[in-house]
This record gives structure tokens, sequence and C-alpha cells, in this order.
């Protein structure tokens, strides 16, 4: 059984062809910048990487350039789909028909920027493959098992009876593979393993997993709350925007913009990428320092807030390409947490980058374990295909089959 994974993005697709039986990738790429005439398509095998700058005008060609690396599309069981917002109508992966594609379009009102490329990669993929199963994987079903004193924002009762308005929580199948790899690492069994994990890239949530299972996290009905991503504000007082709107006379769709692409890290200092914003605090530029303090600060309020959440932790897990890939922001995270027990060794810290894999930062004294896991989404979306497909599918995401060891 060998299945084709997608993550579309807004102008791009992540993809991995994937041999179930060998337990191994077999190809892997991106295809970037769709419908402008800088894109490209990368390959990466074993023995080879090959990146080709071409015109690619929409999903279906990309996606049919995906397919013609291949030998024969005919060596293709199955297409697994990343979808970011599954709201209430999926608390697991499903395979995809007509009702699946409708209820995905009705969400794309709650994550404007991710469901509608999401779809558009299902439908390209269908089209080109019709006589095989397509499955959806959730960013939003592991963090189903939330309580609604969780999950329950305090307006109007009406406004979740009628609209579904609720937290739904994001990045759902980076945090169930942490918790699947960090239980393993632990040695115990995910089902007693209490977790803070740090998904951190330009998009950042933090999860409270107790006995394996989601019970808060930080982003919300969209991705835009929590901490200070990238260019997304997270968490602020909800009247800024309306007070705004009024003084600078934006309209709401662009209020919106500004909350969720000229905000955050950038909305403070100009940079998007930390490296950048890193590099330019090394130089002495004061308001990238601000920024780094502002999402460490952030973070760290997160941390504290989950260790009430969860009464006990096992641990704390980084992940993502920041989490993965700096040292100074791990350090800057759990700075002064030193007095609950989470201490980090420094001399490790500073020699972990993805490329290191899995690895305990933890000083021999903590009594919190702090890990760094390289996250991989694509695995779960393997993993929870065949599940669907094998027709023993629980109700809760995700199997383990390999990943969790």
């Amino acid at each position: 059984m060998k299945i084709l994974a997608l993550n579309c993005g807004s102008s791009s697709i992540k993809y991995l062809l994937y041999d179930w039986e060998l337990k191994k990738n077999i190809v892997k790429g991106m295809v970037e910048r769709i419908g402008t005439n800088s894109s490209s398509i990368s390959c990466t095998t074993d023995t080879i990487h090959i990146t080709k700058e071409l015109p690619i005008e929409d999903y279906q060609y990309a996606l049919q350039l995906i397919l013609d690396l291949f030998t024969s599309h005919a060596i293709i069981s199955a297409v697994a789909h990343r979808v970011v917002h599954g709201g209430e109508y999926f608390s697991k992966s499903v395979l995809i028909d007509d009702e699946v594609i409708n209820a995905v379009k009705e969400l794309s009102v709650l994550a404007p920027l991710h469901n509608p490329p999401n779809l558009e990669g299902i439908k390209a993929a269908k089209r080109i493959l019709p006589d095989i199963p397509h499955v959806a994987i959730f960013d939003t079903a592991f963090h189903q098992t939330m309580p609604k004193s969780a999950y329950m924002y305090a307006v109007p009762i009406e406004w979740y009876a009628k609209h579904k308005i609720r937290r739904y929580g994001f990045h759902g199948t980076s945090h169930l593979y942490l918790s699947k790899r960090a239980a393993k690492m632990l040695k115990k069994p995910a089902s007693e393993c209490n977790l803070i994990t740090l998904h951190m890239g330009n998009g950042v949530s933090v999860t409270a997993i107790k006995n394996g299972m989601s019970v808060d996290t930080s982003m919300g009905l969209t991705p835009l709350e929590g901490v200070v991503m990238g260019s997304r504000a997270g968490d602020i007082d909800p009247s800024i925007p309306l007070h705004m709107q009024n003084i600078i006379g934006l309209t709401p769709d662009e209020m919106y913009m500004f909350l969720n692409r000229k905000s955050g890290v950038y909305g403070i200092c100009g940079y998007l990428d930390m490296r950048d914003v890193m590099a330019a605090a090394n130089r002495g530029d004061e308001l990238c320092e601000l920024a780094i303090e502002i999402k460490s600060y952030r973070l760290r309020q997160y941390i504290g807030k989950y260790l009430v959440t969860l009464g006990r932790l096992d641990a704390i897990v980084f992940t993502a390409g920041v989490g993965e890939n700096s040292p100074l922001m791990r350090r800057r995270v759990l700075e002064g947490l030193e007095n609950f027990g989470i201490i980090m060794d420094r001399k490790k810290n500073e020699a972990t980058f993805s490329g290191t894999g899995e690895t305990d930062l933890s000083a021999e004294n903590s009594i919190v374990r702090i890990l760094m896991i390289p996250t991989n989404e694509e695995q779960v979306l393997i993993e929870d295909t065949v599940g669907v497909l094998n027709g023993n599918y629980s109700d809760h995401m995700s199997y383990g089959y390999t990943f969790g060891g």
C-alpha cells in the first residue's frame, strides 16, 4: 500500500509518497508559489534532490506535476489530505465524500486562509485520481476531547447554539505526534502522560495534554487566538479592533487582515522570520529584542497556565521551525521556571537542532523533562488514512502504528 499525503497551503503543496509495507518515504517535496511566474517544484528521494522553476497556474496543474514524478499513478492506493478546520463535524479522520466537501467549504468562514486551499487540493486530487479513497485528517480533531470549561467562551450562549462559536484549537496533528513520541521517550503509555507541547513555527500554539488527551489549547475559534506569532496578534483586549476601526476607519475585513498579517512579531519589529529577528537583536535592534521578550513571556505564561490545568507535569515538548532550531528561544521561554522543577541543560540545548533528532534537554536535577521532538505531521496523515481504510478506526484520532513506537 502506497499513500500520497498532501498538505495544501495558500500557495503551496507539501507532498509525501509513503510505502506502508516498507515503512519508508519513497519521495517527498513541495510545490511553492502556485499561481505566480516564480513557482517551483522540488523532489527528494534517498538518492536525489531536484528543484525546478516553472509557471504553475493552479492546484490541478501542481498536483499533475507531482504525480508525473512517479512511475505510475496506479501505485497510489489512497490520498491523505490535511484539512485545518473540521469544526464540531469531525472528531476523527474520515473518508471524503460530497458531504465532507460541503462541510469543509462551510467551515471556510472560520479558517479563510486555510480551508479554501485545503479544499482546492481535495477537488484537484479527486479529479485526477477519482477511483481511489481520499481521506481528510483535521487539525482540530485532536482537540475535540477538551471539556466545555476549556472550549466555551463567555459570550451569549445562543452564539454557540446557533453559530458554533467556541474554541477549536489547531496544529492537532503535530500535538498528537508529540504526545506519542514523548510517551516513548518517557517510557510510559501515552494514556499516563501529562505534557505541555509547544508548536513554534510562524504559527504558534501551546497544548495541555492530560493522560494522552488534549484538555486545553491556545488557539481558539480561529488560528488567531493565543500566543504572539509571526504575523498574528494572539491574545489582545477584544475592544482594540473596535477602537482602532473607529480611529483609522478600517473595515472589518481590513482589521482582520491587520490582526492576521501585520501584527505579532512582524507588527512589533518589522521582521517575520525569527531568524532575522534574532540576528537583528544581536546587532542591537531594540524592537527585535522586545519582540523576542514579548513572545517568550507569552509562551511562559501559557506554560504556567497549563501547569495549573494539569496539576502534574511529566514533560515540556518543543517542536516546529523555531522550537526545533532555536536554542535561544527555547532558553528564553523557560527562563525563571527553575523553582517549578523545570531546569534546562544549557550545553545540550545549545547543541540541539532539528537534525539532531529527538533530544532530552533536561538538566539532571530537573523534575520536569524538557524534550525537543521534530514534528512529523505527514506521518499522522499516513497512519490515520490506513486506520480509516482498514475500517477499525476508533473515536479518537490516530493509531500510532509506527510513530508511537
